[in-house]
């Protein structure tokens, strides 16, 4: 890397937060204030239909290394990391949140583990005492679904807060996944990792992006796209109902040939039909999940794309 380069990339996907802007820099340059590396503030504005733009072309002109990227549109949060990861300048980055939910303090301790040889330090929030019950127990249990799945598992109670070492950016790069769920690939990647415990905040600015049928949708995508299980899962499934089925009709072939036929009854005849047919529903239904991710990575559209690019003192 060039002598020029920063040494740390702060990486901020954003999409409506033009007043989290300038308390959100504030508050970094407060925490980093003791770090000796020279720091880049990569911005990934992700579709804003506010200021957030001109908020944040507003403070290029300070003393900050401040780098911009606008999507053309909304391509979701973890195809803005993406982009940032992309065009990160930094030996290390650290994608963390405007809304300062992520706790800067924990940066500098981050960073000394990175020093002592870890290629990615993971912050781990201490608890989710902020968010609401349904909410803490759907996350508890999608996390033991997933990494009871998953052929990586990954760290519970860990976002996408977290330092990530040059290398690790160069491997990440080159991973063409269009249905992106970065919690996955950052584990599957592997190396050497660290630990950071924090007490992660209340919203400080705004409110939050994601509703639950966003939530629903980008659980689904984390699941199908890091397991293969719930395909191997139903095969299982229909081999033990194609023996079960297999043997019922030998204990109807000799109940009849010992004792003839029965009156055949409409409620027995009824559930089983809508049992296997609401049964080839929910096969056909994951089936297509799969399809749909195949259909998706082999029309191979990009994950983003770029409108413009501003760097401080600097239009591109």
């Amino acid at each position: 890397m060039a002598d020029k380069d920063p040494e740390l990339s702060i990486i901020i996907p954003v999409f409506n937060e033009q007043n989290a802007i300038w308390p959100f820099l504030t508050t970094m340059q407060n925490a980093l204030s003791e770090l000796h590396e020279t720091i880049e503030y990569v911005f990934v504005d992700d579709g804003s239909t506010d200021a957030t733009v001109q908020e944040i072309r507003s403070r290029m002109d300070s003393d900050l290394q401040i780098k911009l990227l606008v999507l053309s549109r909304n391509f979701g949060k973890d195809s803005a990391l993406a982009a940032g990861l992309m065009h990160a300048s930094g030996r290390a980055a650290i994608p963390i949140d405007v809304d300062l939910q992520d706790s800067p303090n924990v940066i500098p301790e981050m960073v000394t583990k990175w020093h002592a040889g870890a290629k990615v330090v993971n912050a781990k929030r201490v608890d989710r005492k902020n968010d609401s019950p349904l909410k803490r127990q759907s996350a508890r249990l999608y996390y033991r679904i997933f990494n009871a799945m998953a052929e990586y598992p990954i760290p519970p109670d860990v976002g996408d807060f977290r330092l990530i070492d040059r290398q690790v950016i160069d491997i990440l790069n080159t991973m063409p996944e269009k249905a992106r769920f970065n919690k996955d690939l950052f584990s599957w990647v592997g190396f050497e990792s660290a630990e950071v415990i924090f007490d992660r905040q209340a919203r400080q600015t705004g409110r939050t992006k994601w509703s639950f049928w966003k939530l629903w949708n980008f659980g689904l995508d984390g699941l199908f796209g890091a397991s293969t299980v719930p395909l191997r899962l139903w095969s299982y499934l229909g081999f033990c109902l194609a023996i079960a089925s297999f043997i019922y009709a030998v204990y109807v072939l000799i109940r009849t040939v010992l004792f003839g036929i029965d009156t055949p009854g409409y409620a027995s005849t009824l559930i089983i039909i809508l049992f296997f047919g609401g049964l080839n529903m929910l096969s056909v239904g994951i089936l297509g999940e799969y399809v749909g991710r195949i259909y998706r990575e082999v029309r191979d559209r990009p994950l983003y794309i770029i409108q413009q690019t501003y760097e401080s003192r600097e239009e591109k």
